[in-house]
């Protein structure tokens, strides 16, 4: 079976005590399924007042989650006021969201800004999951992860067909690809069934604990 990357992204949501409780209540399930998931890579991505305080919980559990930051800034470590640097990331996390669909809209990130931003995350050895609403999107180079986000199944309950999403995603150069948009414990096998992809950006359904493993779970058993 191939290797799967399974990304969750908590967006704007969760406090410390929260996410603390999330960890918990993952690691009492964990245990029942974690030899099913050998091919799993797990990625939580979650908003920067998460990242201190996940890694010291899951270093002190010893959870097999890696952590990631859902944006970084544009420019080095300096007078930036509000952003937080790629080094200052590095601390915490592995991992980095860069261009999601929500940052493009509601914040107006445009590709020269996005690329400034693969920039400072590729020289501090980030690992960047590139987002892209469709095969046109310019992508900078050297991207090693590409997620296919159609606009309009964002937080919607609607979600691509796994044959279009196979189509739109066998068209993108990257060594992993992966498909984000209403993804779902029920419909994740359709998806990493289809060759060209290698996994899901997890919106909603990586909230809660019990629905993620179960996401997870499913993506790794073979019907």
């Amino acid at each position: 079976m191939k290797k799967l990357l399974i990304v969750g992204n908590w967006k704007s949501n969760k406090t410390i005590l929260e996410a603390k409780k999330w960890l918990q209540e993952w690691n009492v399930q964990f245990p029942i399924s974690n030899i099913q998931w050998r091919n799993a890579t797990v990625v939580l991505c979650v908003p920067y007042t998460l990242l201190y305080p996940l890694k010291q919980e899951i270093d002190r559990l010893q959870i097999p989650i890696q952590l990631g930051a859902q944006d970084v800034s544009p420019f080095p470590d300096g007078a930036y006021t509000g952003e937080v640097s790629a080094r200052q990331v590095r601390e915490f996390a592995e991992w980095v969201i860069i261009g999601h669909s929500e940052r493009r809209q509601h914040f107006g990130e445009a590709d020269a800004m996005l690329a400034q931003k693969v920039d400072q995350a590729k020289k501090e050895g980030l690992k960047i999951i590139y987002c892209v609403q469709d095969e046109h999107i310019v992508v900078p180079q050297g991207i090693d992860v590409i997620a296919y986000e159609p606009v309009w199944a964002i937080g919607t309950g609607k979600s691509d067909t796994p044959e279009n999403a196979q189509h739109v995603i066998a068209a993108m150069n990257a060594g992993i690809r992966l498909y984000g948009g209403s993804v779902t414990p029920e419909n994740i096998r359709s998806y990493v069934e289809q060759p060209a992809i290698d996994g899901v950006l997890v919106g909603g359904a990586s909230l809660d604990p019990e629905k993620f493993i179960s996401l997870i779970t499913n993506a790794c058993n073979p019907r």
